[in-house]
């Protein structure tokens, strides 16, 4: 893993970091028969703003990532691993035995050249799928299905692991980066190892420009606004907020309040809530 830091010709590059990792193959060209258009509705419905902030950025294609690798028995070789620009870890151009080409999420430890394979009778190698009652305790896994046949739902950005703690009868108790403990299904599957690209969330963005590429448009502090715009509003100069707490611009609250329902259906498969930040 490289990071590649600008000279400061000018402010834009004063502060501006790349990460370049090393797994990435060179001159990679992605498979076209997996890409997609992605149409893009920039932040809005029915032509108005439904989420602020987005809007622009770079056209982009959407490349068909296999989260299910349902491919059960037949070994696949990875050809190439890649960057995808629309999300942070890296995907793997996979060559199955059979002829057929797919993408999957890459893991850290994975190479070109590589054999994977997914199924109830895979091998317990790095970047194998398998069920999760075949895989030993104390595993780092990624890539996990919360429902049986869906497909890999959760622990899939990057660097981001999960490590599966103990087996209970028909449930399996997995810890998740932010300490939360949860009951997943054992015949639910998961992908062993960690999710690629751990640096991330070093990179530096260094100017608004680059910011403006990704589809991030400029982000208004309510306290400058007027008084009608948002509750922070008004007042000459600098102003305390001068609510007990802040506001989002329709009066809820924006920091501190939780958001799930209480009635959840899925509150009864956490063991444990995520650790608070401190």
């Amino acid at each position: 893993m490289a990071i590649r830091i600008y000279k400061k010709n000018n402010a834009g590059r004063r502060f501006m970091t790349i990460v370049k990792p090393d797994q990435v193959t060179q001159k990679a060209v992605s498979e076209k028969s997996l890409m997609r258009p992605l149409k893009r509705n920039a932040g809005r419905s029915n032509g108005k703003i439904s989420v602020r902030h987005q809007g622009g950025g770079h056209k982009r294609q959407y490349r068909l990532v296999d989260f299910r690798q349902d491919k059960h028995g037949v070994p696949g070789k990875i050809a190439q691993i890649e960057r995808d620009p629309n999300r942070s870890a890296l995907i793997a151009l996979v060559h199955y035995r059979d002829g057929e080409k797919r993408y999957v999420l890459a893991t850290a430890g994975m190479k070109v050249g590589q054999e994977i394979v997914s199924g109830p009778e895979a091998p317990v190698a790095e970047g194998n799928r398998l069920l999760i009652k075949n895989i030993p305790t104390g595993t780092v896994i990624c890539n996990v299905e919360l429902k049986v046949g869906r497909g890999g739902q959760i622990v899939r950005s990057a660097g981001s692991s999960a490590t599966l703690m103990a087996l209970e009868g028909n449930m399996a108790q997995v810890r998740l980066a932010s300490g939360e403990v949860r009951l997943v299904s054992k015949e639910c599957y998961a992908t062993l190892g960690q999710v690629s690209n751990f640096e991330h969330g070093v990179e530096r963005i260094g100017k608004a420009g680059r910011s403006r590429w990704k589809g991030k448009r400029p982000a208004v502090r309510g306290t400058v606004m007027n008084p009608v715009d948002h509750p922070h509003g008004g007042g000459e100069g600098c102003q305390p907020i001068g609510l007990k707490g802040p506001k989002t611009p329709w009066g809820k609250p924006a920091l501190g309040k939780k958001t799930r329902k209480r009635k959840k259906a899925s509150n009864k498969y956490i063991v444990k809530r995520r650790t608070k930040k401190r």
